[in-house]
């Protein structure tokens, strides 16, 4: 079996089929082999391995050094056929076969729950062996702390990382080729095990150390011992099936602008100064590097990724990168928050800058030039600045994006004849590939990176425009269930992580019904609704029983909501308006050292709780009737939520109680959004509405949850016009405004940075937080006008409904829908108003016009698949104030009307 032989592997590394770790991988996916055979094998880990010791505090948050490697030497006793290798580990884990790195997936086995679930990869890896009787293979794996053995997983105060090691477990299939089968599995006897390999540190927000002095693990037996058996996770394994972690080279990119400086000028007291730049490089010219100066790269785009390079340097020189969100400027000046010279990298936002998200590279013995990739991390940024103790040759560097959105999962491409609007389309797409990574994160680059659920729910019927998320939200449910409480309440993070284990947190919690919602909408997927059901009813009777009251959920939420996130608006949590103060301004305490917010807050909290149980009961029965549930259950529950909001929040003339709330854009739009005003009273909010953007110059207010619903709801309540007004608006906050001042994804803040005051408050401040991209939602269902049909979802039936505007000039939009492909271009052309679309075979859409002074023509010219903009249309030059809904059936038409 898995006999370990030195004198086997030492001829085995000589021979010419043993050959250092290739570019190419080997392997291929396949199904798992039966979950019966983990019974067969033992988790091992390395003795003796380091480890984190001591209370967690700010000054050990690093992961513990080195890799622990795991080998073995197979002889065939016959000829081989085929061999499965099915795998997973406790920390990023990297196989190897005979040298060759197995598989195109990258920090495996991904982000769950620490304790419940593990993931396993399973490859047939018969073409990486010699497998010819007598003949000798070697396996090995290298595993780092990754999310088990990092901060990211453990809170504070906490003793030691919560994940102690990194550790192994996998099972071996041999078939040979007269059929008989042999079964090998780790364990201590048949492995080996220790801390050797190049990496010399690595872990999710640390970064990755690499000494090319060392020799890969699989060259080096002699470093190797018994393992020990890790008996540390008692949870469930199971195969990977969605939300795998690939390299996106199909999206590499490339510097847009190289310099090196050593030297600073016009610093001051108060100012850092400014770089002088010793040399420009221009994209594609070799790099040159010497000690005591700083090489800065600018790739031009904001993502979650990781710098390829090739260069050389002398034995023993080190390179290190540190890599940012954006560059210093301002003269560098202190008030702006700058933390460097202008030029230079900005890394303070990173919270941890000195001591993570770092990158250390010491050179080999290796002559001419070497590649190299980090593979145990991953970083969020656009810049990177090295320096190095001797010279360095950089012969070439990229920058590629680390993501769980492959090219083929991609669905959507929407464009517009507007190029800022375009910018923030793109700035969107990014944030999504960049934040789906094993699991939504709210961002890629600081020392957090966790499945905060409110992000995750307020995006995830935007991300399903432009990527195929099924699998991805199944993986991320696991998670959510994983990640309850006993009550059944959801938590703010999923999975659990190193904070964010508080639970009945309005528009958060609300994340365990409306994913599912939504990939049940856009998919037909009723399979994610059987697998969260139970969850899902807890989570419902829990909140109706307490009307989510917050006062009543205070043992749950420690008598605190995020509540609309970073809002503009009274009552906003982050900036402590809601809450209680001294004369001199100090927030009040409780004893039990609660934040005491206002009256008026828990009250907006108690609504905002109020409106989601309503909507979480709205999307139930939706759910339940889809899946032959009990829908009257949540009818009585919608009847009973809807009567409890209009009595104690709102009066008969839809005025809220709590008078501060009539001020605000969010108690507003939810009340909107949930139908709860009808007649005069509704007459009256909208008014009032209209009046509150009038008053804040066409500028939003809203934070996270009211942004999330902010743009559908003006649109559903005939404020399209307001709609727009907010989409062009460039003024502070707006989405165009971190678009002029050179956003490249999606900010935390409205203004997290500010071209003429600087940096946003760096204690909470990211530059690629995709959760406002939310407002491609209502770009792709009211602008382009593509929507799933609730009464057949998965686009079986579609609802078209555009809503255009001049400014924009033109849109088009192509989404390869569960249904096929869907098509809508409309444009501008003289004083017609012109619209082409595409509805797939076997689905019908539910064609609306938008609000203009003609009614839908009683026929149009269904053109041909590839038409072209001249051919044959019907235009219809009638008037009326009433728009007309008819079906139309599938095929490629063309409808043309007066241009407003």
């Amino acid at each position: 079996m898995f006999k370990f032989n030195p004198y086997l592997a030492s001829l085995l590394i000589l021979s010419s089929s043993f050959t250092a770790a290739a570019a190419n991988t080997v392997g291929k996916r396949t199904s798992p082999l039966p979950d019966s055979l983990w019974n067969r094998a033992q988790w091992i880990s390395v003795r003796h391995a380091p480890t984190v010791q001591g209370v967690i505090k700010a000054g050990n948050e690093r992961a513990a050094d080195g890799a622990s490697w795991f080998m073995t030497d197979i002889r065939n006793n016959r000829k081989i056929a085929k061999a499965v290798w099915m795998t997973t580990g406790l920390g990023v884990y990297h196989l190897y076969v005979n040298g060759h790195p197995v598989g195109n997936e990258v920090l495996k086995p991904g982000f769950t729950h620490r304790d419940k679930t593990k993931l396993s990869f399973t490859y047939d890896i018969t073409d990486a062996l010699d497998c010819r009787e007598g003949k000798v293979n070697r396996l090995a794996v290298q595993s780092t702390p990754g999310w088990w053995a990092d901060k990211i997983v453990t809170p504070a105060k906490h003793k030691g990382m919560y994940g102690d090691k990194p550790a192994f477990k996998g099972v071996l299939l041999l078939t040979m080729t007269d059929g008989t089968k042999q079964l090998l599995t780790t364990n201590p006897d048949d492995w080996k095990a220790g801390i050797a390999g190049p990496v010399t540190h690595a872990s999710i927000f640390d970064g990755e150390e690499y000494d090319a002095r060392n020799p890969m693990g699989y060259y080096t037996p002699q470093l190797m011992s018994r393992p020990e058996i890790h008996n540390v996770f008692n949870g469930e394994i199971l195969p990977s099936d969605g939300a795998e972690v690939y390299l996106r080279n199909d999206l590499k990119l490339t510097p847009v602008e190289i310099y090196v400086w050593k030297e600073v000028a016009g610093k001051t007291d108060q100012e850092y100064g400014t770089v002088i730049k010793e040399r420009v490089y221009k994209p594609g010219e070799r790099i040159s590097l010497h000690k005591g100066e700083y090489l800065v790269v600018d790739f031009g785009q904001n993502c979650a990724g990781v710098p390829a390079f090739k260069f050389k340097g002398k034995k023993g020189v080190q390179l290190s990168g540190f890599p940012a969100e954006l560059l210093n400027d301002g003269n560098g000046a202190k008030s702006r928050g700058m933390d460097g010279p202008e030029g230079s990298v900005h890394r303070l936002n990173l919270r941890t800058p000195k001591d993570a998200m770092l990158l250390k590279y010491t050179f080999g013995s290796e002559p001419g030039y070497v590649e190299y990739t980090p593979s145990c991390t991953f970083y969020g940024y656009r810049f990177i600045s090295f320096t190095a103790t001797g010279d360095v040759t950089i012969e070439s560097i990229a920058s590629i994006p680390v993501t769980s959105i492959t090219k083929g999962m991609e669905t959507g491409h929407l464009t517009t004849g507007n190029e800022s609007i375009n910018k923030l389309i793109s700035n969107t797409l990014w944030g999504q590939r960049s934040n789906y990574l094993s699991v939504p994160t709210d961002c890629p680059q600081r020392n957090e990176r966790l499945g905060w659920t409110a992000d995750t729910q307020v995006f995830a019927e935007t991300g399903s425009f432009f990527a195929d998320t099924r699998k991805f939200m199944h993986k991320w449910m696991r998670d959510m269930r994983d990640s309850r409480n006993d009550q059944g309440s959801f938590p703010g993070v999923a999975p659990t992580a190193q904070y964010g284990d508080c639970f009945a947190r309005v528009g958060w919690a609300d994340a365990g019904v409306i994913v599912p919602w939504v990939i049940w909408k856009q998919y037909a997927d009723t399979a994610i609704v059987r697998e969260n059901w139970e969850a899902m009813e807890k989570f419902m009777n829990h909140i109706a029983d307490t009307r989510y009251d917050h006062t009543k959920l205070v043992g749950e939420n420690g008598n605190y909501q995020w509540a609309d996130w970073l809002s503009y608006e009274a009552l906003e949590s982050n900036s402590r308006r809601g809450f209680a103060k001294d004369d001199k301004g100090n927030i009040l305490k409780d004893k039990t050292g609660m934040i005491v917010a206002l009256p008026e807050t828990y009250e907006y909290w108690s609504y905002l709780g109020a409106c989601y149980w309503l909507a979480d009961a709205v999307m139930m029965r939706d759910m339940a009737s889809a899946i032959g549930a009990d829908a009257a259950k949540y009818d009585s529950m919608i009847a009973d939520a809807r009567s409890y909001i209009l009595s104690r929040f709102l009066n008969d003339k839809g005025e809220f109680k709590a008078a501060v709330l009539n001020t605000m854009q969010t108690p507003a739009l939810f009340a909107l959004h949930n139908n709860l005003v009808e007649g005069d009273a509704r007459t009256n909010m909208i008014a009032r509405l209209r009046k509150n953007f009038e008053e804040h110059d066409n500028c939003l207010q809203t934070g996270f949850l009211g942004t999330a619903i902010l743009m559908q709801t003006l649109t559903d309540n005939g404020m399209t016009d307001i709609a727009y007004e907010l989409l062009l608006q460039r003024k502070n906050p707006s989405w165009l405004y971190s678009v002029d001042n050179g956003a490249t994804t999606i900010w935390e803040r409205w203004n997290s940075y500010m071209l003429d005051k600087g940096m946003g408050p760096r204690g909470m401040n990211s530059f690629n937080h995709y959760a406002y991209g939310c407002v491609c939602e209502w770009m792709w269902k009211s602008m382009a006008g593509i929507s799933a049909d609730i009464s057949e979802p998965g686009f079986r039936r579609i609802i078209m409904a555009p809503h255009p505007d001049p400014r924009i000039g033109f849109v088009k939009a192509e989404y390869r829908s569960p249904a096929g492909l869907i098509k809508s271009h409309w444009r501008y052309e003289g004083n017609r108003w012109i619209w082409d679309f595409t509805i797939p075979k076997g689905t019908t859409a539910l064609v609306t016009l938008p609000t203009t002074t003609t009614t839908l023509p009683t026929t149009t010219t269904t053109l041909p698949t590839n038409t072209t903009n001249n051919s044959t249309t019907t235009t219809n030059n009638s008037t009326t104030n009433n728009p007309t809904t008819r079906e139309y059936p599938a095929g490629t038409h063309r409808i043309t009307l007066p241009a407003r």
